[in-house]
């Protein structure tokens, strides 16, 4: 495994960085051990003003880390700072709600005495970090987790070191004490390793069904507790509205933020028949006309994919998809790295594509008969990840959402995550909650004290 920093654009490896060797791997765990011993003892108060001050540095050094993530994957540059400005309102929600995650919970007993539940950390946490946020994702596992006491050891995506270089930085520099955060350049197999290390006491990872059966399976040889926040590929519902230009911008919006490697934005879109015709033909055309651009500069909204490989794999599902019947209305074809906005429609269910999850700007469109059939094909997959409704019927959205099968409803918008809403999905899209106060309950030990007079 390579730790190094490629062009996306260019191809061109611009740093590298030695892989830790299994000394080093050891030396890491033994000092986030030692570190918990110590964290966990500081004050919860004084716990969150660190991790506030983590939040205070990365907005001072936010042109640095905005840099390194459009550098290491290609993110265009002005949505590298809303990334940056995001993780940063992220550490502080943790910070400013320590008392609230942290706080003992008393519980009304049948009999004498009194009994409580309190929140005590586990130990040393394993994460496995993915590229496409490469500042987002940490700060949404690390923060909650060292202001509930735990320490981190962090394995960032291999095209990710700099900035997992940054990341321990700046932990450091808040003043956290040596071991609370430990970045380490690991391969798989010694990724494996330290799942298995009894110093370890949980495991978070972000990525692919893959890499998060892997993980579980690993863990839970072990006894260990995991969290996974997987793929999706998150229905688009347009049910009814007397709008469909704004609804057509925030489709073609979701779809190529990010170059369009978002897990949970929305890349199946259904609609029922009375706007089939008009969304799919706007939908097109939109996407068609997002121009594609050098990523460091201002104002570029569709970049490189983040490597030759995402590209190899995005241009072979789109030709399967065609060679199995579907239609191409725009796009399809990469430009070097590049992939431009893409529409398919006519995907059945006997088609590779009606089960895939396309990981770039790629929109499939299907028609849907009515409300009931929009939410049948919205179902009709193995991923339960986030999910999208537009109605200007509010009997209709709770109804629907009720209905889907997804971690998270968003009814007329898009992009709109935010710190304080719990993110995870459900079936092959995960199994734990990240970001909002359900976060702080995945790695703690809820200690039931009970009291009674001697």
């Amino acid at each position: 495994m390579t730790y190094a920093v490629t062009d996306p654009t260019s191809g061109e490896v611009r740093e590298t960085y030695d892989t830790f060797t299994d000394g080093q791997i050891d030396g890491a765990l033994t000092l986030a051990e030692s570190g918990y011993r110590t964290w966990r003892t500081v004050p919860v108060a004084d716990r969150a003003a660190a991790v506030h001050r983590c939040a205070e540095i990365l907005r001072q050094r936010r042109d640095e880390f905005a840099g390194a993530v459009t550098a290491e994957m290609g993110k265009p540059l002005d949505q590298a700072y809303g990334e940056i400005d995001l993780s940063a309102d992220i550490i502080d929600f943790y910070a400013d709600n320590a008392g609230t995650i942290t706080a003992d919970q008393p519980i009304d007993v049948v009999g004498e005495g009194s009994a409580l539940v309190r929140r005590a950390p586990l130990g040393v946490l394993f994460g496995i970090m993915p590229w496409n946020f490469p500042v987002y994702q940490v700060a949404r596992f690390a923060a909650p987790n060292l202001v509930l006491g735990n320490t981190i050891v962090l394995k960032h995506a291999p095209q990710c070191p700099r900035t997992a270089a940054l990341l321990e930085e700046l932990h450091l520099q808040a003043g956290l004490p040596a071991g609370a955060y430990v970045n380490v350049y690991a391969t798989n197999g010694q990724a494996a390793d330290i799942i298995a290390d009894p110093r370890v006491q949980g495991v978070s990872v972000t990525g692919s069904e893959r890499a998060g059966s892997a993980v579980a399976g690993q863990a839970g040889r072990h006894l260990k507790k995991v969290a996974l926040e997987l793929g999706g590929s998150d229905p688009f519902l347009v049910l009814s509205t007397p709008d469909l230009d704004a609804v057509v911008d925030a489709a073609v919006a979701g779809r190529t933020d990010n170059n369009g490697q978002v897990c949970n934005a929305p890349k199946r879109f259904i609609v029922v028949e009375e706007y089939y015709r008009d969304f799919l033909a706007k939908f097109t055309e939109g996407m068609a006309a997002v121009p594609l651009g050098d990523p460091t500069e201002e104002g570029t909204v569709l970049g490189p994919l983040s490597s030759p490989a995402a590209a190899d794999r995005l241009q072979d599902q789109v030709d399967r998809a065609v060679a199995q019947g579907a239609t191409l209305l725009t796009g399809g074809t990469r430009q070097g790295n590049f992939f431009p906005g893409t529409v398919l429609a006519d995907v059945t269910a006997e088609m590779d594509a009606y089960r895939e999850e396309f990981f770039g700007p790629v929109g499939v469109v299907y028609r849907a008969a009515d409300e009931e059939d929009a939410v049948r094909i919205a179902n009709d997959t193995s991923f339960g990840l986030g999910s999208y409704v537009y109605t200007d019927d509010p009997v209709q959205a709770d109804r629907v959402a009720d209905a889907l099968e997804a971690g998270m409803v968003y009814v007329n918008c898009v992009l709109a995550d935010s710190p304080e809403l719990p993110f995870g999905g459900v079936k092959r899209s995960g199994t734990s909650r990240e970001l909002g106060l359900l976060a702080a309950d995945e790695f703690v030990n809820k200690k039931l004290i009970r009291i009674t007079d001697m």
